[in-house]
C-alpha cells in the first residue's frame, strides 16, 4: 500500500512538473525598449530600457523561478524571485521588467541594462532551456520599440515590426480584432449553422462505423463456414484399420450386449482393448469375432465382476 501511495504521489509530481513547463512555455518576450527618453517612468520616477513578457495563453501562469538575461553565454543572470507572489500573468496579459541594473529594488527589475543590438532571452526554471528571444535592431531610435504582433487567423505566431508607440504591459496588435467565436455568433445568432454541421458529422460517423460492423459481420461468418467444412467430411469419409468411430463402438457394445448379458461393461473394455490393439481376426459389417488367448484370465473365478457399476 505505502508503495502503491509513493507511485502515486510520484506521478502527481511529474505531472504537475510537466504542467508547469508547458504553462512557461507559453510566455513571449512580446516588445522592448533599449532606450527609455521620453517613455515609461518606474515607481522610483527613473526611465530605463524594459522588457515586455506576454503570456499567451488562456490560464494565469506563475513564472517564479524563470530568468532573464542578455548574455547566451550565461542563461541565468537574472532569476526572477520565486518568493514573489506578483510573478505571474494572466490569461493574454503582459507584464514589464525594468531593465535597471538594480535588481534590489524590487523583483521587476533586472540586473543588467539593455541596448540596441541586445538580444533579450527568456529562459525556464531549469536555467537551461530558453522559452523565448527577442533581439534589438542596432539602429533602432530612440524611445521606438521592436514588439511581436500576433499573426495569422489562429494568432499564435507572430511577426517582429519595429513602432514609434510602445505599448509596455498592453496587448500588441489590434484589442478590437474579434475571436473567431464572436464571428461565428455575428455570422450564425441563432447556431443553426453548428446544429447542421454537428448532426452532419454525428450521422456521418455513425454511417462509417455501419460499413465497417458489417464488412467485418461478413468476414467472421465466412471464416466460420470454412471450418465447418473438414467437420462435415471427416463424417463420410471411410474409417481407417485400428481407428475407433462411433459406429464401429455402437456395433461393439450392441454385440457384447447380447452375447454376455450383466458382463457387458467389462466386455466393452475388453473387446475395444483388442480392438485396438490388433487382437482382431476378422471384421465384417457390424459383426466382430475376438480370437481366444491362452493368457486370457477371463474364465478365471478370481475375476468378479459385479454386473452394474456403482
Amino acid at each position: 500500500m505505502k508503495r502503491t501511495k509513493a507511485f502515486i504521489s510520484a506521478i502527481l509530481l511529474l505531472s504537475g512538473i510537466s504542467l508547469g513547463a508547458q504553462n512557461l512555455s507559453d510566455l513571449r518576450v512580446s516588445e522592448i525598449v533599449a532606450q527609455n527618453e521620453n517613455g515609461l517612468v518606474d515607481e522610483f520616477g527613473e526611465r530605463n530600457g524594459w522588457i515586455e513578457i506576454f503570456n499567451t495563453s488562456s490560464g494565469t501562469v506563475r513564472f517564479g523561478g524563470c530568468y532573464l538575461t542578455d548574455d547566451p553565454g550565461n542563461l541565468k543572470k537574472y532569476h526572477v524571485p520565486t518568493t514573489d507572489r506578483t510573478t505571474n500573468v494572466g490569461p493574454r496579459q503582459s507584464v514589464v521588467f525594468h531593465a535597471s541594473g538594480k535588481s534590489w529594488q524590487g523583483s521587476f527589475h533586472t540586473n543588467f541594462k539593455i541596448g540596441n543590438g541586445s538580444t533579450v532571452y527568456l529562459v525556464s526554471n531549469d536555467g537551461k532551456t530558453i522559452l523565448d528571444e527577442l533581439k534589438v535592431p542596432a539602429d533602432l531610435p530612440a524611445d521606438n520599440a521592436v514588439v511581436k504582433v500576433p499573426a495569422g487567423i489562429k494568432k499564435i505566431d507572430s511577426e517582429i515590426r519595429t513602432t514609434a508607440t510602445p505599448t509596455p504591459g498592453s496587448y500588441n496588435g489590434d484589442v478590437d480584432a474579434k475571436s473567431n467565436s464572436e464571428i461565428m455568433k455575428e455570422k450564425d445568432p441563432h447556431g443553426w449553422v453548428l446544429s447542421l454541421i454537428s448532426v452532419s458529422v454525428v450521422f456521418s460517423a455513425l454511417f462509417v462505423l455501419s460499413i465497417i460492423f458489417r464488412l467485418v459481420g461478413n468476414l467472421s461468418m465466412k471464416a466460420g463456414k470454412k471450418k465447418e467444412k473438414p467437420a462435415k467430411a471427416a463424417k463420410g469419409r471411410k474409417a481407417k484399420p485400428g481407428e475407433m468411430t462411433p459406429e464401429i463402438a455402437a456395433a461393439i457394445s450392441m454385440a457384447l450386449q447380447q452375447e454376455f448379458g450383466g458382463e457387458v461393461y467389462a466386455a466393452i473394455a475388453m473387446a475395444l482393448d483388442d480392438y485396438l490393439g490388433n487382437g482382431v481376426h476378422d471384421m465384417e459389417s457390424f459383426i466382430i469375432t475376438i480370437s481366444p488367448s491362452a493368457g486370457s484370465q477371463w474364465a478365471a473365478k478370481t475375476q468378479n465382476f459385479r454386473q452394474l457399476p456403482r
